[in-house]
């Protein structure tokens, strides 16, 4: 079941959850309006939301809760792209010109901001306090993630444990929290929502490791991002911490020293020193094993085919081309 199939099993839930976004993107501010409408419609493959509408399914669920959920799962997304890409100072993003390329940072950082507040609006609207108690600790994880990566920036003593707890926080908790969420609102057993919330986490895990090769083992089209970004935010990511391990004395000079600095001046040469190592194949790897144990965490759940399209995303995660 490739990416396509999924989709089309859920189509009519993407669509609800597509409208209602841009329902609730309706602002009297025009420049809310037209950053919203840029990032909300720029080619994001709504991955998260995805997963809350497959969750929801694969219990049975029969409700329109989920389309909510699914929609404040991707506004809290699209705020946390929007901050990002101020700290990293990014221009491009899937392909395009970030928001803050386009109308500055200020503009940004603000829209950002209601997005968030509106994702909140929306946990209101739906009066669950176990919802509430969920994402409000999950965009706190997201924050903490976010301030961990920043410490770890220009630092090449970061070690992979290091490294997986930032990705962990930053990324696999909004995996983590849309996929609780989908059992919470249709009141599933203990264990299938820890198995969902263990799925999603694991997921997550896999989505970034292979984002953190695709970084070095792609190209600018492939990503839809300038290659050889977080090198030159001096982020030391999984490829580069395999690579100052397995590299020789020389290398791990090299690429110590280009975490150190920050740039891409010597993006020539450390791509010689990853491709000489087995970094990326290592972090393909490791994605793989991440993979693995969130089909693995669905277990519990019945037999359907939103079950196994579930499954189809994990390995989805992992086998786009590096």
């Amino acid at each position: 079941m490739d990416l396509t199939a999924i989709r089309a099993l859920i189509a009519d839930d993407l669509r609800a959850t597509d409208l209602l976004i841009l329902d609730r993107l309706q602002s009297d501010v025009v420049l809310i309006n037209q950053i919203g409408h840029y990032i909300v419609n720029s080619g994001g493959k709504r991955l998260r939301p995805m997963i809350v509408l497959l969750a929801a399914r694969a219990l049975g669920y029969q409700g329109e809760r989920h389309i909510e959920l699914a929609a404040i799962i991707e506004f809290i997304h699209t705020a946390t792209l929007l901050h990002d890409d101020v700290v990293d100072g990014s221009e491009m993003r899937r392909s395009n010109e970030t928001a803050n390329a386009l109308w500055g940072n200020a503009a940004s950082v603000l829209v950002g901001d209601f997005l968030y507040s509106r994702s909140f609006e929306m946990m209101v609207a739906i009066d669950r306090m176990r919802v509430m108690e969920i994402l409000s600790h999950a965009t706190n994880r997201i924050a903490e993630g976010e301030v961990l990566q920043l410490l770890n920036c220009n630092d090449p003593d970061t070690d992979e444990a290091a490294y997986r707890e930032v990705i962990l926080r930053k990324t696999a908790t909004l995996f983590e929290a849309g996929a609780r969420l989908a059992a919470v609102i249709n009141e599933a057993a203990e264990c299938e929502e820890q198995a969902l919330a263990d799925y999603g986490l694991h997921l997550g895990l896999a989505f970034q490791m292979i984002d953190d090769a695709l970084d070095y083992g792609a190209s600018d089209a492939d990503i839809g991002k300038n290659l050889g970004d977080d090198l030159a935010e001096g982020k030391p990511t999984l490829p580069l911490i395999r690579a100052m391990q397995q590299g020789t004395p020389q290398q791990r000079a090299l690429l110590r020293e280009a975490i150190e600095k920050g740039g891409a001046e010597r993006m020539e040469e450390v791509m010689e020193a990853i491709e000489s190592t087995d970094a990326i194949a290592y972090t393909a790897r490791r994605a793989r094993e991440e993979a693995d144990r969130a089909i693995e965490a669905l277990e519990p759940l019945p037999p359907s085919a939103f079950k196994n399209a579930l499954e189809a995303l994990a390995d989805f995660a992992v086998d786009r081309p590096i």
